[in-house]
Protein backbone atom coordinates (compact mmCIF):
# COMPACT_ATOMS: atom_id res chain seq x y z
CA UNK A 1 0.00 0.00 0.00
CA UNK A 2 1.45 3.50 -0.75
CA UNK A 3 2.35 5.82 2.68
CA UNK A 4 0.97 8.42 3.82
CA UNK A 5 4.48 10.20 4.23
CA UNK A 6 3.99 14.19 2.37
CA UNK A 7 6.95 13.38 -0.61
CA UNK A 8 7.22 17.47 -1.19
CA UNK A 9 7.24 18.45 2.23
CA UNK A 10 9.67 15.21 3.35
CA UNK A 11 11.91 16.39 0.21
CA UNK A 12 11.95 20.51 1.77
CA UNK A 13 14.39 19.14 3.97
CA UNK A 14 16.90 18.39 1.17
CA UNK A 15 19.43 21.27 0.77
CA UNK A 16 20.44 22.36 -2.86
CA UNK A 17 17.94 20.09 -4.66
CA UNK A 18 16.59 19.95 -8.26
CA UNK A 19 14.04 22.69 -8.41
CA UNK A 20 11.01 20.11 -8.87
CA UNK A 21 10.17 16.74 -6.85
CA UNK A 22 11.53 13.94 -8.52
CA UNK A 23 9.87 11.70 -6.88
CA UNK A 24 5.77 10.88 -7.37
CA UNK A 25 4.94 8.81 -4.41
CA UNK A 26 6.23 6.35 -2.08
CA UNK A 27 5.06 2.81 -2.27
CA UNK A 28 7.20 1.07 0.61
CA UNK A 29 8.30 2.19 3.86
CA UNK A 30 10.35 0.66 7.23
CA UNK A 31 10.93 3.51 9.40
CA UNK A 32 14.76 4.07 9.79
CA UNK A 33 16.10 1.03 7.40
CA UNK A 34 14.21 1.12 4.00
CA UNK A 35 12.12 2.76 1.56
CA UNK A 36 10.72 2.52 -2.11
CA UNK A 37 9.64 5.14 -4.28
CA UNK A 38 8.53 5.35 -7.60
CA UNK A 39 8.62 7.84 -10.45
CA UNK A 40 6.87 8.31 -13.82
CA UNK A 41 9.26 9.22 -16.13
CA UNK A 42 7.07 11.48 -19.02
CA UNK A 43 7.92 13.44 -22.03
CA UNK A 44 6.76 16.29 -20.82
CA UNK A 45 9.52 16.32 -17.69
CA UNK A 46 11.45 19.77 -17.43
CA UNK A 47 14.63 18.21 -18.28
CA UNK A 48 13.63 16.70 -21.61
CA UNK A 49 12.36 20.41 -23.11
CA UNK A 50 14.98 21.42 -25.54
CA UNK A 51 17.22 18.11 -24.93
CA UNK A 52 18.65 15.07 -26.65
CA UNK A 53 16.23 16.10 -29.75
CA UNK A 54 14.87 12.70 -31.39
CA UNK A 55 15.86 10.55 -28.30
CA UNK A 56 15.10 12.06 -25.00
CA UNK A 57 17.04 10.36 -21.99
CA UNK A 58 16.67 11.18 -18.71
CA UNK A 59 20.37 12.59 -17.14
CA UNK A 60 22.14 10.13 -15.20
CA UNK A 61 23.16 13.01 -12.80
CA UNK A 62 19.23 12.99 -12.32
CA UNK A 63 19.15 9.52 -11.43
CA UNK A 64 21.44 10.31 -8.51
CA UNK A 65 19.57 13.11 -7.47
CA UNK A 66 16.06 11.23 -7.43
CA UNK A 67 17.68 8.36 -5.45
CA UNK A 68 19.07 11.19 -3.21
CA UNK A 69 15.69 12.75 -2.53
CA UNK A 70 14.35 9.23 -1.86
CA UNK A 71 17.55 8.55 0.99
CA UNK A 72 16.16 12.04 2.23
CA UNK A 73 13.02 10.78 2.69
CA UNK A 74 13.70 8.13 4.51
CA UNK A 75 16.35 9.89 6.72
CA UNK A 76 13.75 12.49 7.73
CA UNK A 77 11.02 9.72 8.05
CA UNK A 78 12.29 7.82 10.83
CA UNK A 79 11.22 5.30 13.47
CA UNK A 80 9.63 7.07 16.52
CA UNK A 81 12.32 8.04 19.51
CA UNK A 82 14.66 8.11 17.01
CA UNK A 83 16.47 11.80 16.40
CA UNK A 84 16.00 13.22 12.90
CA UNK A 85 17.88 15.51 10.87
CA UNK A 86 16.38 18.57 10.60
CA UNK A 87 18.06 19.21 6.90
CA UNK A 88 20.07 16.94 4.74
CA UNK A 89 22.21 16.90 1.36
CA UNK A 90 24.27 14.75 -0.79
CA UNK A 91 27.93 14.57 0.27
CA UNK A 92 29.32 12.10 -2.23
CA UNK A 93 28.48 8.98 -4.35
CA UNK A 94 30.36 6.33 -4.51
CA UNK A 95 30.55 2.77 -7.34
CA UNK A 96 27.81 4.75 -9.21
CA UNK A 97 26.80 2.63 -11.82
CA UNK A 98 23.90 2.91 -14.79
CA UNK A 99 23.42 -0.12 -16.58
CA UNK A 100 20.70 1.41 -19.31
CA UNK A 101 18.71 4.18 -20.65
CA UNK A 102 15.67 5.56 -18.72
CA UNK A 103 13.12 6.90 -21.32
CA UNK A 104 9.76 8.59 -21.33
CA UNK A 105 7.00 5.92 -20.66
CA UNK A 106 8.98 4.17 -17.75
CA UNK A 107 8.02 3.60 -14.73
CA UNK A 108 11.04 3.79 -12.18
CA UNK A 109 10.88 2.35 -9.01
CA UNK A 110 13.67 3.38 -6.46
CA UNK A 111 14.72 1.71 -3.32
CA UNK A 112 16.90 2.60 -0.85
CA UNK A 113 18.29 0.99 1.88
CA UNK A 114 19.70 2.48 5.16
CA UNK A 115 23.85 2.07 5.78
CA UNK A 116 25.93 2.99 8.44
CA UNK A 117 24.78 6.37 10.42
CA UNK A 118 26.89 8.74 12.29
CA UNK A 119 25.14 12.05 13.55
CA UNK A 120 26.24 14.34 10.63
CA UNK A 121 26.50 11.63 8.06
CA UNK A 122 24.99 8.80 6.91
CA UNK A 123 25.52 5.86 4.04
CA UNK A 124 22.67 4.59 1.78
CA UNK A 125 22.63 2.05 -1.29
CA UNK A 126 19.70 3.15 -3.94
CA UNK A 127 18.79 0.94 -6.61
CA UNK A 128 16.97 2.24 -9.80
CA UNK A 129 14.81 -0.63 -11.88
CA UNK A 130 12.17 -0.45 -14.26
CA UNK A 131 10.04 -3.71 -14.89
CA UNK A 132 12.64 -5.74 -12.30
CA UNK A 133 15.45 -4.66 -14.36
CA UNK A 134 18.16 -2.89 -12.73
CA UNK A 135 19.30 0.85 -14.68
CA UNK A 136 21.24 2.35 -11.98
CA UNK A 137 23.04 2.15 -8.55
CA UNK A 138 24.71 3.83 -6.16
CA UNK A 139 25.87 4.24 -2.73
CA UNK A 140 25.15 7.66 -1.25
CA UNK A 141 26.78 9.51 1.33
CA UNK A 142 24.64 11.83 3.07
CA UNK A 143 25.40 14.76 5.37
CA UNK A 144 23.26 15.87 8.09
CA UNK A 145 22.13 18.76 10.23
CA UNK A 146 20.45 18.24 13.52
CA UNK A 147 17.51 20.85 14.81
CA UNK A 148 19.00 23.07 17.35
CA UNK A 149 17.43 22.92 20.80
CA UNK A 150 13.92 25.30 20.80
CA UNK A 151 14.42 28.71 20.21
CA UNK A 152 17.98 29.04 18.69
CA UNK A 153 18.35 31.42 17.19
CA UNK A 154 22.15 30.35 16.49
CA UNK A 155 24.45 32.29 13.61
CA UNK A 156 21.65 34.75 12.62
CA UNK A 157 22.28 38.19 12.32
CA UNK A 158 19.69 40.57 14.52
CA UNK A 159 19.55 44.07 14.88
CA UNK A 160 19.93 45.71 18.16
CA UNK A 161 16.52 47.41 17.88
CA UNK A 162 14.25 44.25 16.90
CA UNK A 163 12.43 42.67 18.78
CA UNK A 164 12.47 38.80 18.99
CA UNK A 165 10.91 36.60 21.48
CA UNK A 166 13.30 34.12 23.00
CA UNK A 167 11.12 31.33 21.70
CA UNK A 168 11.20 31.83 18.21
CA UNK A 169 14.21 29.94 16.09
CA UNK A 170 15.82 31.88 13.51
CA UNK A 171 18.24 29.71 11.26
CA UNK A 172 21.73 30.28 10.93
CA UNK A 173 22.82 33.19 7.94
CA UNK A 174 19.38 34.93 8.22
CA UNK A 175 19.58 39.18 8.55
CA UNK A 176 17.18 40.53 11.04
CA UNK A 177 16.79 43.86 10.20
CA UNK A 178 15.90 47.17 12.28
CA UNK A 179 12.76 47.50 14.25
CA UNK A 180 11.61 43.86 13.29
CA UNK A 181 8.66 41.92 15.60
CA UNK A 182 9.32 38.70 15.72
CA UNK A 183 6.95 36.57 18.33
CA UNK A 184 7.57 33.71 19.62
CA UNK A 185 5.82 30.56 17.50
CA UNK A 186 7.49 31.73 14.73
CA UNK A 187 10.31 29.68 12.74
CA UNK A 188 12.32 31.08 10.29
CA UNK A 189 14.69 28.92 8.15
CA UNK A 190 18.24 29.67 6.80
CA UNK A 191 19.52 32.62 4.83
CA UNK A 192 16.45 35.18 5.07
CA UNK A 193 16.47 38.58 4.80
CA UNK A 194 13.68 40.35 6.97
CA UNK A 195 13.21 43.84 6.11
CA UNK A 196 12.86 46.56 8.84
CA UNK A 197 10.13 47.09 10.86
CA UNK A 198 8.58 43.59 9.24
CA UNK A 199 6.11 42.21 11.89
CA UNK A 200 6.04 38.14 11.79
CA UNK A 201 3.79 36.55 14.10
CA UNK A 202 1.76 33.57 15.07
CA UNK A 203 2.58 29.54 14.16
CA UNK A 204 4.51 30.87 11.33
CA UNK A 205 7.13 28.59 9.55
CA UNK A 206 9.41 30.49 6.87
CA UNK A 207 11.58 28.40 4.74
CA UNK A 208 15.12 29.23 3.50
CA UNK A 209 16.50 32.02 1.15
CA UNK A 210 13.35 34.15 1.16
CA UNK A 211 13.90 37.91 0.88
CA UNK A 212 11.36 39.99 2.77
CA UNK A 213 10.96 43.83 2.46
CA UNK A 214 10.43 46.39 5.07
CA UNK A 215 6.56 46.96 6.46
CA UNK A 216 5.60 43.65 5.63
CA UNK A 217 2.90 41.71 7.59
CA UNK A 218 3.31 38.24 8.21
CA UNK A 219 1.22 35.28 9.74
CA UNK A 220 -1.29 38.03 11.99
CA UNK A 221 -4.70 37.03 12.81
CA UNK A 222 -7.05 36.64 10.04
CA UNK A 223 -9.91 39.42 8.87
CA UNK A 224 -12.65 37.13 9.77
CA UNK A 225 -15.47 37.83 12.20
CA UNK A 226 -15.88 34.31 12.88
CA UNK A 227 -12.42 33.76 14.29
CA UNK A 228 -11.70 33.18 17.78
CA UNK A 229 -8.16 33.23 18.65
CA UNK A 230 -7.32 29.78 17.82
CA UNK A 231 -3.43 28.71 16.88
CA UNK A 232 -3.87 28.85 13.34
CA UNK A 233 -0.60 28.82 10.94
CA UNK A 234 1.12 30.06 8.43
CA UNK A 235 3.53 28.37 6.43
CA UNK A 236 6.12 29.72 3.14
CA UNK A 237 8.72 27.52 1.55
CA UNK A 238 11.51 28.30 0.64
CA UNK A 239 13.30 31.49 -2.27
CA UNK A 240 10.17 33.81 -2.17
CA UNK A 241 10.47 37.35 -2.62
CA UNK A 242 7.83 39.50 -0.49
CA UNK A 243 7.78 43.19 -1.31
CA UNK A 244 6.75 46.12 0.91
CA UNK A 245 3.84 46.31 2.64
CA UNK A 246 2.52 42.79 1.88
CA UNK A 247 -0.12 40.84 4.01
CA UNK A 248 -0.09 37.23 4.66
CA UNK A 249 -2.74 36.06 7.44
CA UNK A 250 -2.77 32.69 9.16
CA UNK A 251 -5.71 30.54 8.31
CA UNK A 252 -8.79 29.57 10.14
CA UNK A 253 -10.30 26.91 11.97
CA UNK A 254 -13.13 26.65 9.26
CA UNK A 255 -11.33 27.15 6.35
CA UNK A 256 -8.52 23.92 7.44
CA UNK A 257 -6.74 26.08 10.08
CA UNK A 258 -3.60 26.86 7.27
CA UNK A 259 -2.55 29.78 4.93
CA UNK A 260 0.09 28.30 2.97
CA UNK A 261 2.86 29.85 0.67
CA UNK A 262 5.05 27.43 -1.88
CA UNK A 263 8.62 28.31 -2.99
CA UNK A 264 9.91 30.81 -5.57
CA UNK A 265 6.71 33.11 -5.46
CA UNK A 266 6.98 36.45 -6.21
CA UNK A 267 4.56 39.12 -4.13
CA UNK A 268 4.96 42.48 -5.35
CA UNK A 269 4.27 45.57 -3.06
CA UNK A 270 0.64 46.21 -1.03
CA UNK A 271 -0.55 42.27 -2.08
CA UNK A 272 -2.99 40.61 0.60
CA UNK A 273 -2.95 37.00 0.77
CA UNK A 274 -5.94 36.58 2.98
CA UNK A 275 -7.09 33.43 5.53
CA UNK A 276 -6.60 29.92 3.71
CA UNK A 277 -5.10 30.65 0.68
CA UNK A 278 -3.20 28.33 -1.16
CA UNK A 279 -0.34 29.53 -3.15
CA UNK A 280 2.00 27.19 -5.13
CA UNK A 281 5.02 27.83 -6.74
CA UNK A 282 6.42 30.40 -9.12
CA UNK A 283 3.51 32.33 -9.38
CA UNK A 284 3.75 36.04 -9.37
CA UNK A 285 1.29 38.80 -8.07
CA UNK A 286 1.68 41.99 -9.38
CA UNK A 287 1.20 45.61 -6.83
CA UNK A 288 -1.94 45.75 -4.87
CA UNK A 289 -3.37 41.93 -6.29
CA UNK A 290 -5.79 40.82 -3.21
CA UNK A 291 -6.77 36.85 -2.84
CA UNK A 292 -9.85 36.75 -0.58
CA UNK A 293 -10.34 34.09 2.10
CA UNK A 294 -9.94 30.38 0.34
CA UNK A 295 -8.81 30.95 -2.96
CA UNK A 296 -6.13 28.32 -4.56
CA UNK A 297 -3.41 29.50 -6.92
CA UNK A 298 -1.92 26.94 -8.83
CA UNK A 299 2.00 26.80 -10.15
CA UNK A 300 3.11 29.52 -12.49
CA UNK A 301 -0.30 31.60 -12.14
CA UNK A 302 0.09 35.30 -12.93
CA UNK A 303 -1.86 37.89 -11.35
CA UNK A 304 -2.15 41.45 -12.58
CA UNK A 305 -2.08 44.67 -10.36
CA UNK A 306 -5.01 45.35 -8.26
CA UNK A 307 -6.65 42.42 -9.28
CA UNK A 308 -8.99 41.32 -6.68
CA UNK A 309 -10.45 37.01 -6.46
CA UNK A 310 -13.44 35.98 -5.00
CA UNK A 311 -13.09 33.50 -1.55
CA UNK A 312 -13.02 29.99 -2.81
CA UNK A 313 -11.89 30.57 -5.89
CA UNK A 314 -9.24 28.41 -7.99
CA UNK A 315 -6.66 29.95 -10.40
CA UNK A 316 -5.31 27.05 -12.62
CA UNK A 317 -1.70 26.61 -13.78
CA UNK A 318 -0.02 29.31 -15.85
CA UNK A 319 -3.13 31.36 -15.75
CA UNK A 320 -2.62 34.91 -16.82
CA UNK A 321 -4.82 37.61 -15.00
CA UNK A 322 -4.33 41.32 -16.17
CA UNK A 323 -4.58 44.07 -14.49
CA UNK A 324 -8.11 45.62 -11.90
CA UNK A 325 -9.71 42.37 -12.98
CA UNK A 326 -12.39 40.89 -11.02
CA UNK A 327 -12.66 37.19 -10.93
CA UNK A 328 -15.53 35.31 -9.13
CA UNK A 329 -15.23 32.34 -10.75
CA UNK A 330 -12.65 30.27 -11.20
CA UNK A 331 -9.49 31.19 -13.70
CA UNK A 332 -8.87 28.50 -16.35
CA UNK A 333 -5.47 27.43 -16.80
CA UNK A 334 -3.02 28.61 -19.47
CA UNK A 335 -5.76 31.13 -20.55
CA UNK A 336 -5.76 35.36 -20.20
CA UNK A 337 -8.93 36.40 -17.65
CA UNK A 338 -9.21 40.37 -17.98
CA UNK A 339 -11.73 42.38 -16.55
CA UNK A 340 -14.68 43.12 -13.68
CA UNK A 341 -16.50 39.81 -13.86
CA UNK A 342 -13.43 38.70 -16.27
CA UNK A 343 -13.84 37.50 -19.63
CA UNK A 344 -11.84 34.93 -21.21
CA UNK A 345 -9.15 36.71 -23.73
CA UNK A 346 -7.39 33.91 -25.79
CA UNK A 347 -4.70 31.47 -23.78
CA UNK A 348 -1.58 33.09 -22.18
CA UNK A 349 0.70 32.44 -25.30
CA UNK A 350 3.50 34.44 -24.37
CA UNK A 351 3.56 33.70 -20.57
CA UNK A 352 3.23 29.79 -21.99
CA UNK A 353 6.05 30.23 -24.49
CA UNK A 354 8.73 32.32 -21.86
CA UNK A 355 7.81 29.12 -19.43
CA UNK A 356 9.42 26.61 -22.38
CA UNK A 357 5.95 25.15 -23.81
CA UNK A 358 6.25 23.88 -27.50
CA UNK A 359 4.55 25.38 -30.59
CA UNK A 360 2.59 22.02 -30.39
CA UNK A 361 1.37 22.32 -27.01
CA UNK A 362 0.40 25.97 -27.47
CA UNK A 363 -1.38 24.95 -30.37
CA UNK A 364 -3.18 22.08 -28.95
CA UNK A 365 -4.66 24.30 -25.93
CA UNK A 366 -5.64 27.23 -28.47
CA UNK A 367 -7.85 24.77 -30.27
CA UNK A 368 -9.17 23.15 -27.09
CA UNK A 369 -10.09 26.86 -26.16
CA UNK A 370 -11.72 27.40 -29.32
CA UNK A 371 -13.92 24.65 -28.86
CA UNK A 372 -14.60 25.88 -25.23
CA UNK A 373 -15.72 29.59 -26.32
CA UNK A 374 -17.22 28.58 -29.29
CA UNK A 375 -20.10 26.16 -28.03
CA UNK A 376 -21.85 24.65 -24.99
CA UNK A 377 -19.49 23.81 -22.19
CA UNK A 378 -20.71 20.23 -21.70
CA UNK A 379 -20.55 19.62 -25.59
CA UNK A 380 -16.99 21.47 -25.90
CA UNK A 381 -15.98 18.93 -23.13
CA UNK A 382 -16.90 16.13 -25.08
CA UNK A 383 -15.77 17.33 -28.45
CA UNK A 384 -12.67 17.64 -26.82
CA UNK A 385 -12.65 14.41 -25.49
CA UNK A 386 -13.42 12.07 -28.68
CA UNK A 387 -10.46 14.60 -30.77
CA UNK A 388 -7.65 12.65 -30.64
CA UNK A 389 -5.52 14.71 -32.01
CA UNK A 390 -5.53 17.38 -28.84
CA UNK A 391 -4.88 14.61 -26.56
CA UNK A 392 -2.01 16.15 -23.84
CA UNK A 393 -1.42 16.55 -20.54
CA UNK A 394 -2.26 19.81 -20.33
CA UNK A 395 -5.55 19.73 -22.10
CA UNK A 396 -6.62 17.18 -19.99
CA UNK A 397 -5.08 19.26 -16.60
CA UNK A 398 -8.19 22.03 -18.31
CA UNK A 399 -11.12 19.43 -18.76
CA UNK A 400 -10.23 17.97 -15.04
CA UNK A 401 -9.92 21.91 -13.96
CA UNK A 402 -13.83 22.59 -15.14
CA UNK A 403 -15.28 19.51 -14.11
CA UNK A 404 -13.94 19.93 -10.89
CA UNK A 405 -14.77 23.31 -10.19
CA UNK A 406 -17.60 24.41 -7.65
CA UNK A 407 -17.94 27.96 -8.42
CA UNK A 408 -18.01 27.56 -11.96
CA UNK A 409 -15.22 28.55 -14.31
CA UNK A 410 -15.32 32.02 -16.47
CA UNK A 411 -15.67 31.02 -20.00
CA UNK A 412 -17.12 34.59 -21.37
CA UNK A 413 -15.84 36.23 -24.51
CA UNK A 414 -15.31 39.52 -24.32
CA UNK A 415 -18.36 42.21 -26.07
CA UNK A 416 -18.02 42.45 -30.31
CA UNK A 417 -16.54 45.93 -29.47
CA UNK A 418 -13.57 44.02 -27.84
CA UNK A 419 -13.02 40.93 -30.03
CA UNK A 420 -10.46 42.62 -31.56
CA UNK A 421 -8.12 41.84 -28.97
CA UNK A 422 -8.74 38.04 -28.74
CA UNK A 423 -6.16 36.02 -29.45
CA UNK A 424 -7.21 34.49 -33.21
Amino acid sequence: MPSAIDVPAALDRLCYRYPFPLVDIVTEHEPGRRVVAVKNVTVNEDFFQGHFPGEPLMPGVLMIETLAQVATILLTQAAAGTVTPSRAWLRGVDRAKFRRQVVPGDRLQLEVTLGARRSSMARAKGIASVDGAVVAEAELVMGLELASSAGAQQGAEIHPSAIVHPGARIGGGTVVGPYVSIGENVQIGRDCNIGKSTVIDGWTTIGDGNEIFPMASIGLVPQDLKFGGEPTRLTIGDRNVIREFVTIHRGTSGGGGLTSIGHRNLLMAYTHIAHDCHVANDTIFGNGATLAGHVFVDDFANIGAFSGVHQFCRVGKYAFIGGYSVVTKDALPYAKTVGNRARIYGINTIGLIRRGFSQDRIAKLRQAYRHLLHSNTSRALAQIDRDATLQSDEVRYVLEFIRSSKRGVGLRRPSRRLEEVVED
